[in-house]
């Protein structure tokens, strides 16, 4: 199944170079839109200005990917962080990961019904979770060689 993702960006050189990327990379539908359409299916990779136009809370923002500035204090971190944005990444990034955190809320983006549920942390449910017991200690002390 091709993925679709939608592109935000005002920086369109930075745009292309992230379509391209995704281009070589797999099976993607991109397209570029000025404001991301939440009731689609797909991943959204958003730039600062695009985010500030969103209304929130989003629905489902574990699929989008936010491109910010490399700056602690920015407030769009705060308001990211708030609304639920598990992917941020820097224009200054490597196109690499930036591809990674766009595959990864691929892997985010909620099933049509009638899909398995899956958990936003990992993709097999509680119950098919295996029970690890611990470690076996052996009784005798361990000792340290000095030379």
């Amino acid at each position: 199944m091709m993925q679709s993702v939608q592109l935000s960006m005002a920086d369109s050189q930075y745009a292309n170079a992230v379509r391209e990327a995704l281009s070589r990379s797999c099976a993607w539908h991109i397209e570029a839109v000025e404001n991301p359409d939440f009731s689609r299916q797909g991943v959204m990779v958003l730039d600062e200005e695009a985010f500030a136009r969103l209304p929130l809370p989003l629905s489902n923002p574990g699929r989008v990917v936010l491109i910010a500035r490399k700056e602690p204090q920015a407030p769009q971190l705060a308001q990211a962080w708030e609304a639920g944005i598990v992917s941020v990444v820097s224009e200054e990034d490597p196109i690499n990961t930036v591809l990674l955190a766009i595959m990864a809320a691929a892997l985010r983006v909620e099933k049509p019904s009638g899909m398995a549920n899956t958990s936003e942390i990992s993709p097999t449910s509680a119950s098919d979770a295996a029970l690890i017991a611990p470690p076996k200690r052996s009784r005798r002390e361990k000792r340290c060689k000095i030379q």
